[in-house]
């Protein structure tokens, strides 16, 4: 975070970042002292209603943050800003979006939480997009997004849309979608039931210990379950109740509720009851702290690929293991109807050993497997994501130049699971079996 007084002593001459969040009301115009190096700029938190006509003065700003203001429209003079990228106005109060404002070269869009209905056709123009992010809007329908082409990740969960256009279930690129809390899912998460095997916890049988991390929809706390055969370490997440990125946390507790017991997902013990507060919750397994964090989020670089640790390397047999698990989660939700919707590195949990867990149903949704036709386009796109998930852990894979066999299989297998053709998309048996002899070839 950086100070107005730092600006205006000179002392920030030459970054390429700055934060500035001190009640800002109008654009402090000492920031145009750093046009020749400044290239993301942070604005968020501030009370800001307009950007200046000549901010492209700024021309080498690629990223531009204006999240928690009070712009009612998306400036137009972003799309006259040269090497913009990157446009993040999450929760403001905007309701309209000129054709005009998107620029040419626009990567990464973030317009959560604000008031929209419409877009206009010219977003179907930026064939840059790889990542739009719309959830919590009053969107009924999307504009035609054909051309878009590498778009990877597309959040319009807590819209109010009722269907699903063709075209968006075709994008060759798509890998991660999020579309829980609009009409179209309704009846598929109102049908929606706990697994059996859970059970109510009265929030009076539970005593909340250390924070063990906080999340976009919740908090996780260690806990001791108390019952009346004993005391059982857990894991405790209290939700938010507040819109994420990805869509709405009460549709994130009922895709973990519904999604069972795996052996490979980060599964709920039981939904809690009774809390003063009337907050929701869960009641989880607590995850030996052997396992940790396969990869980290994306950058603002990397956009849509996680970032992993430089030493992270695994041996083929390690990475099969991790392989086959993720699929086998995966395939157990696509049975139950769960989209996960974020099959990412940074929502795994691995020991190391080859064990791996599946967690995070922030962007879950809800659908009809018997509905074939949207099974088999929803499978497409997860297995996208998979494929991608397998290539970033054969690049980290010693020993293959002596498996050349495996090698050859697993690019083959990574080929079709990114191949943008939706009839080449191979099943989850296929992956299953074809990882399977990999397996056992070793």
């Amino acid at each position: 975070m950086h100070t107005l007084a730092q600006l205006r002593a000179g002392e920030l001459a030459g970054i390429t970042r700055l934060q500035l969040r001190e009640d800002l009301r109008e654009f402090p115009s000492e920031i145009y002292a750093l046009a020749d190096s400044l290239q993301i700029l942070d604005l968020s938190g501030n009370q800001l209603s307009r950007l200046p006509d000549d901010l492209p003065r700024l021309h080498q700003l690629r990223v531009i943050f204006c999240s928690d203001n009070h712009f009612t429209e998306l400036p137009r003079v972003l799309g006259r800003c040269p090497v913009l990228t990157m446009v993040g106005f999450k929760a403001n109060r905007i309701a309209h979006v000129p054709p005009e404002s998107l620029p040419a070269q626009l990567r990464w869009l973030i317009l959560t939480d604000n008031q929209i209905e419409t877009l206009p056709d010219a977003l179907g123009q930026c064939t840059q997009l790889q990542k739009l992010m719309l959830a919590g809007n009053r969107l009924r329908s999307l504009p035609t997004l054909q051309a878009c082409t590498r778009l990877e990740l597309l959040r319009i969960s807590a819209n109010q849309l009722r269907s699903l256009p063709a075209w968006l279930l075709a994008l060759p690129a798509l890998s991660w979608l999020a579309y829980g809390g609009n009409p179209l899912s309704a009846g598929h998460e109102a049908a929606a039931q706990p697994d059996h095997n859970l059970r109510s916890v009265p929030w009076t049988s539970l005593q909340l210990e250390k924070m063990l991390g906080e999340g976009a929809s919740g908090v996780i706390h260690q806990a001791s379950w108390h019952t009346n055969t004993g005391t059982q370490a857990v894991a405790v997440k209290l939700f938010k109740g507040s819109l994420t990125s990805d869509g709405l946390p009460a549709c994130e507790m009922a895709a973990c509720l519904h999604a069972g017991v795996h052996p490979h997902l980060i599964s709920a013990m039981g939904q809690i009851e009774g809390h003063p507060d009337q907050t929701q919750g869960l009641v989880m397994p607590l995850i030996d702290p052997l396992f940790i964090t396969l990869a980290g989020p994306p950058s603002l670089d990397s956009c849509t690929r996680d970032v992993y640790a430089p030493d992270t390397r695994f041996s083929i047999t390690v990475m099969l293991q991790l392989a086959l698990g993720v699929t086998r989660a995966a395939q157990h939700l696509h049975a139950r109807g769960i989209l996960h919707g974020d099959l990412y590195a940074h929502n795994l949990l691995h020991n190391g050993q080859g064990q791996v867990l599946l967690g995070d149903f922030g962007a879950a949704s809800r659908f009809d497997p018997q509905d074939t036709a949207l099974a088999n386009a929803l499978r497409r796109i997860e297995v996208r994501a998979l494929g991608g998930l397998l290539q970033e852990l054969l690049t980290r894979c010693d020993g293959l130049e002596a498996q050349p066999r495996v090698e050859a299989r697993m690019q083959a297998l990574i080929e079709r699971c990114l191949d943008g053709a939706h009839a080449s998309a191979p099943s989850w048996q296929d992956i299953d079996n074809t990882l399977h002899a990999c397996t056992a070839s070793l």
